[in-house]
């Protein structure tokens, strides 16, 4: 089972948040009813809700890249690592996943914002569980996965 904790880097803007946050809790919930590889295990992650300026900030610290992107990942574990733990523990903590709200186009189309939200934080996730998309192949590799749970929403 998959458990998310939302946070929000900005408590001027929750309440814009917020609707973003009960929306993600309610697709985890779908995910978690159709991605059966790890339903004995409880595995965790933490997801911001973030705008340019954290997002940049962190991009900076981390990456040394002075610019803002739309979603930035920071797995717990190396892959294999991983791995191994998921063979061993009952809880496991992945990471923290950063999405820059202000990336996502169309955010007067409900519709279009949810979806480009999706996208955003399953991409982190994908990375989360130890996957990169430096090589050909493991951007295809990564992309199908990142399909397969975006199969799983409603």
């Amino acid at each position: 089972m998959i458990k998310i904790n939302i946070f929000y880097n900005n408590k001027d803007r929750e309440n814009v948040y917020r609707g973003s946050s009960s929306y993600i809790k309610k697709n985890i919930t779908f995910l978690n009813k159709k991605f059966k590889k790890y339903q004995n295990r409880i595995i965790y992650f933490n997801l911001m809700l973030s705008g340019d300026n954290q997002i940049r900030k962190l991009n900076k610290m981390f990456r040394n890249k002075n610019k803002t992107t739309d979603v930035l990942s920071f797995p717990f574990y190396a892959k294999k690592e991983l791995q191994m733990k998921l063979k061993k523990e009952r809880e496991i903590f992945l990471g923290d996943i950063i999405v820059n709200l202000n990336k996502i186009k169309n955010k007067e189309n409900k519709i279009n914002f949810r979806f480009e939200l999706n996208k955003l934080w399953i991409h982190g996730l994908v990375h989360l569980f130890g996957h990169k998309h430096k090589k050909a192949g493991d951007y295809y590799k990564m992309n199908k996965i990142e399909k397969q749970f975006f199969s799983y929403l409603n």
